[in-house]
């Protein structure tokens, strides 16, 4: 039976390098794990990130595209309220000229028109009609002052008929504007209660009255609008 001796030198050297050779191994499979593990966990933190970034990106993209469209909006509002307002300015503009027009007319049917001086009558009747007094003061054109007294003539045994009043009639120094369309200012109770019946006035009431018609005579009917009196 054989005994086993020591190891000689090239022995001892062998198994070193044997015992070397392994643990290089070792270190190397070791390290190729930790290598393979490490860049498993980059590439997941980097598609996190990658992910991540790629949203905020569209997030911010998304707010910007969403601004882009509320300014296009907002500069089409005030586009449209623009024109809408134009449109406005020049329909109320051609409604003041038809006033200025229709203002011009009575200018020259209170100067040269027979039937005025009958409108004049009827105007006065009206008034005392509305104040119910017995004592009145009248303010008129100068030009139309022999007019408007010879009108009073014969509206006050109407109005008296009408009534049982006794009208007096008092005519103001202070007379209306010469550029008036005419008509008459009636005062009473002391001058506490008055009733213009100018033809500015009258006609500013009637205008009042009719814009609706005539804003709808002239431009169609409002697409907004839900009533009609």
């Amino acid at each position: 039976m054989a005994t086993k001796g020591a190891l000689n030198d090239t022995q001892v050297r062998d198994e070193m390098e044997k015992m070397v050779s392994f643990i290089k191994q070792e270190a190397n499979e070791k390290a190729r794990e930790i290598k393979i593990k490490a860049d498993e966990e980059f590439n997941i933190e980097k598609a996190k990130i990658v992910r991540q970034e790629t949203i905020n990106i569209e997030a911010f993209y998304q707010k910007k595209a969403k601004q882009a469209e509320i300014q296009k909006k907002i500069a089409e509002s005030n586009r449209n309220n623009k024109t809408r307002l134009q449109i406005l300015q020049a329909r109320q503009q051609y409604l003041n000229k038809i006033t200025e027009e229709a203002q011009k007319t009575l200018v020259k049917y209170a100067d040269s028109d027979p039937k005025y001086a009958e409108t004049i009558k009827n105007i006065i009747l009206q008034s005392l009609y509305q104040l119910m007094e017995e004592e009145v003061t009248i303010t008129c054109r100068e030009k139309d002052l022999d007019i408007v007294k010879k009108a009073f003539e014969e509206a006050a045994p109407i109005y008296k008929e009408k009534t049982g009043k006794v009208a007096a009639v008092k005519y103001s120094p202070n007379y209306l504007p010469a550029t008036s369309a005419g008509g008459i200012i009636m005062a009473g109770f002391g001058d506490r209660i008055v009733i213009n019946n100018t033809l500015e006035n009258r006609l500013e009431i009637a205008s009042d009255e009719l814009l609706p018609a005539i804003k709808t005579m002239l431009y169609g009917a409002a697409e907004t609008r839900k009533y009609y009196n």
